[in-house]
């Protein structure tokens, strides 16, 4: 068996060559996974285009996107801090009802974030000492702060009913939405 490379968006992909003719079926994986990370990275420009509009309703409208194109997304949404009482309100969300709409700082892994102020990420809840069970089918999730003007207004808590949903690669791009969001939309999450 020889090997032929195919180059696309700056890396080498390995194409088995047999008996003078390429494998279909490794034509037809490296072309599902080329519009694959097409498909990803225009979502990620349309999400982090929402982020600059400054429009309050880019907020549930980037839950949505979130949970709709991304099938091991099954909620995402915004807590907002509440500085007075030391509580996290639940504002906008994408996924099933939650229990959780108030939550006290240091409680859970929101409220581990809203003191430390720092991304926070299990990718295994149940291995959580500080986790309080939202839904059964929650296997992963991260908490990611929202700081507008230099104080943290906000946090995006986004679960995964898959464990270990969230790489190091998505987790530095998520940091970068939120950054965003901070920057564009921070006066949409003050809790009031």
């Amino acid at each position: 068996m020889q090997l032929i490379s195919i180059r696309f968006a700056k890396r080498v992909f390995p194409i088995s060559k047999l008996s003078g003719a390429y494998t279909n079926h490794s034509v037809n994986i490296f072309n599902k996974l080329a519009l694959l990370i097409v498909g990803l990275a225009q979502m990620l420009k349309k999400i982090i285009e929402l982020s600059k509009t400054k429009d309050a309703e880019a907020l549930v409208k980037i839950t949505n996107l979130l949970v709709a194109e991304y099938p091991e997304y099954t909620w995402a949404g915004f807590y907002l801090m509440n500085h007075q009482t030391n509580e996290l309100h639940l504002g906008p969300y994408t996924g099933p009802a939650t229990d959780h709409t108030i939550i006290p700082f240091g409680k859970g892994i929101c409220g581990q974030v809203a003191n430390s102020g720092e991304t926070y990420i299990a990718q295994d809840v149940a291995s959580e000492t500080n986790y309080i069970t939202c839904s059964l089918d929650v296997k992963s999730e991260i908490v990611l702060p929202i700081y507008y003007q230099g104080k943290l207004v906000a946090q995006l808590d986004i679960d995964s009913n898959v464990p270990n949903a969230f790489s190091p690669e998505r987790t530095k791009w998520f940091e970068q939405l939120s950054s965003s969001i901070g920057e564009n939309l921070g006066q949409h999450l003050i809790f009031s």
